[in-house]
């Protein structure tokens, strides 16, 4: 069984790219802490290198932003190339199979506001069609 589960905060904005085929692949990193502290009092935190596809790519493309947290489900996947100087380079992925927004991106001319806006700006519905 190969299966991940991660809750950490994106380092820098997602990259959305396309394979010669036209599929949608959206690369990020996320920084996850660790339970414990160290030796020294601090608690450590890890990187991880996330890949998406597809629709769910696109969407993390564009409701998410630095710093944002998230939520991914995925599996661990390992490759490696042979870099420009000879050298054989690693690398390990997490491919998301499920991503949760546990907070998106705010745009700049709309700041973030508790006070019920949102809710006044709702309209009622007829339930008179409502199957139940």
């Amino acid at each position: 069984m190969n299966k991940c589960i991660l809750v950490g905060n994106l380092t820098k904005d997602p990259e959305l790219t396309t394979t010669s085929n036209g599929v949608a692949m959206c690369r990020f990193s996320i920084a996850v802490s660790r339970r414990f502290a160290n030796s020294d009092g601090e608690r450590e935190t890890d990187f991880f290198n996330i890949v998406v596809w597809r629709i769910l790519g696109e969407n993390c493309h564009k409701f998410l932003k630095k710093g944002s947290k998230v939520g991914i489900v995925g599996n661990l996947q390992s490759r490696s190339y042979d870099a420009a100087d000879g050298t054989k380079r690693y690398v390990t992925d997490i491919v998301a199979e499920e991503v949760e927004f546990l907070s998106t991106k705010q745009s700049d001319d709309q700041p973030k506001s508790s006070s019920g806006d949102e809710v006044a700006k709702l309209q009622p519905i007829d339930d008179d069609g409502l199957p139940f």
